[in-house]
């Protein structure tokens, strides 16, 4: 395996760590416990097994995440799946997977450099039959249990926030806490550099206005009332850039895991979603 000339993502399928996301990763990784205790002569091996190898246990979390098999049912190559499963819930606790995020967005920064100008913001629900913190009842779907992400993009797709609630919490209310959760530095908007912010039908009001403005931004709500009124106006009106949230719902939803939600904690859930994050960013990068 060569560090030098490190395989581009495209060369190894989505379900497997190319050499290029591992080096990216490896420095965000904590260091192992030392098996050694003491200074100088006195320095002894105390024993127990020496720790599993990073590589594969990411490796082994990445397949969870892209195939959206069970821990117990991911290919004995990766090792066992309880130990897969340790790793992942003692990285979580680390933030591992949300630093792998911020690191990919300020690469992309660095290459591309993010468009703050137009971002967007859309939720998604999907199903969580096993319920667990911030799920509830889906009024789209029968009442099963569900949960939904609140997503905020800026004007290419690339994901800068995410927050998690139950399916029955109004997009709305989960607006402040989406906008607060932005996991970079936010350039501060001003007079020659206005931040907008494109939101659907859904967020038509004064309480998404207010807590949207607050923040610097200039809204645009398409109003349900003259929605018609304003596509007959000839010359029409701006493209409405709101779908590029959508887009990116899409990428997150080629994870199988985050198709249906079976995490019951949502640090555990969120870190599914970080991680499927910092892969677009780093894919972005490399486009």
């Amino acid at each position: 395996m060569s560090v030098q000339h490190p395989a581009h993502y495209k060369d190894v399928p989505a379900w497997q760590l190319s050499d290029s996301f591992w080096l990216r990763i490896k420095p965000l990784l904590p260091m192992p416990k030392s098996r050694f205790r003491g200074r100088g002569n006195k320095r002894k091996n105390v024993g127990g097994r020496p720790p599993a190898p990073a590589r594969l246990l990411m490796a082994g979390i990445l397949y969870i995440l892209r195939t959206g098999c069970q821990w117990n049912a991911a290919p004995k190559e990766f090792g066992s799946g309880k130990t897969l499963h340790r790793y992942f819930q003692l990285w979580t606790r680390k933030r591992v997977f949300k630093r792998m995020w911020r690191a990919g967005l300020q690469e992309y920064d660095e290459v591309k450099g993010l468009a703050w100008k137009w971002q967007s913001a859309d939720g998604a629900i999907t199903k969580a039959p096993l319920g667990g913190q911030s799920t509830g009842k889906n009024p789209t779907d029968r009442a099963k249990l569900g949960t939904k992400r609140s997503l905020l993009v800026e004007a290419k797709g690339v994901p800068i926030a995410i927050e998690v609630g139950p399916a029955n919490r109004h997009e709305v209310k989960m607006l402040a806490e989406t906008l607060d959760g932005i996991v970079v530095d936010r350039p501060e908007p001003d007079g020659q550099e206005k931040q907008n912010l494109c939101l659907d039908k859904g967020y038509a009001g004064e309480p998404a206005k207010q807590e949207a403005e607050a923040r610097g931004y200039e809204v645009h709500v398409p109003e349900k009332a003259n929605a018609k009124k304003k596509r007959k106006r000839k010359g029409g009106r701006r493209k409405a850039r709101r779908w590029v949230v959508e887009v990116t719902h899409s990428w997150l939803n080629r994870f199988r895991r985050l198709l249906v939600r079976w995490e019951k904690k949502k640090a555990n859930y969120l870190s599914m979603l970080y991680f499927a994050c910092a892969i677009i960013c780093w894919r972005k990068c490399e486009v």
